[in-house]
């Protein structure tokens, strides 16, 4: 029996990994809920229709990449809260393992727990990877699907400054 379910399980992983579609510049923000660091549901769709948002994508947190870059956009939120720039960090952990990294790293923005894996689906993403994306007025600008670690604020102020008028 199981060496039937084999070919089903790798035909719907594979399915999966090909049907997936990151968003595309201008499409309109994915109207999602989720879980903040707190527990609380938010409705990151309605924020990411007001003003300007950057949102990245990060696998585990703790694990040293994904600390650089949360720490990397800690280091430079006084430069974006300037520009008027929220902030949302995405990962698969549980609400109370981002609130502990939060804390841990006196992370500033909000973290969301995606350990339904709604939101990456909500984004295209197949399997979770750093991707960062930035949206005005509900409308996707900017992304990188390769986002750096250490770099991640380098990245996004440049962006930033590319989409001046």
């Amino acid at each position: 029996m199981i060496h039937k379910l084999i070919p089903v399980m790798l035909f719907s992983l594979f399915t999966g990994i090909l049907s997936a579609k990151p968003l595309e510049l201008g499409a309109s923000a994915p109207q999602v809920t989720a879980i903040d660091h707190q527990g609380a549901t938010i409705d990151l769709g309605a924020a990411l229709n007001q003003g300007t948002s950057v949102v990245f994508f990060y696998p585990k947190a703790f694990t040293p990449g994904c600390t650089k870059q949360a720490c990397s956009l800690r280091n430079a939120w006084d430069e974006l809260q300037t520009r008027d720039v929220k902030i949302f960090g995405v990962s698969v952990d549980s609400a109370a393992t981002q609130q502990r990294f939060r804390d841990k790293h006196a992370l500033p923005f909000t973290l969301i727990a995606d350990s339904n894996k709604e939101v990456s689906k909500a984004f295209g993403k197949y399997r979770f990877s750093r991707h960062a994306y930035i949206f005005q007025s509900g409308k996707l600008v900017w992304r990188d699907l390769s986002a750096a670690t250490s770099d991640q604020a380098a990245d996004v102020l440049a962006a930033l400054d590319a989409l001046r008028p």
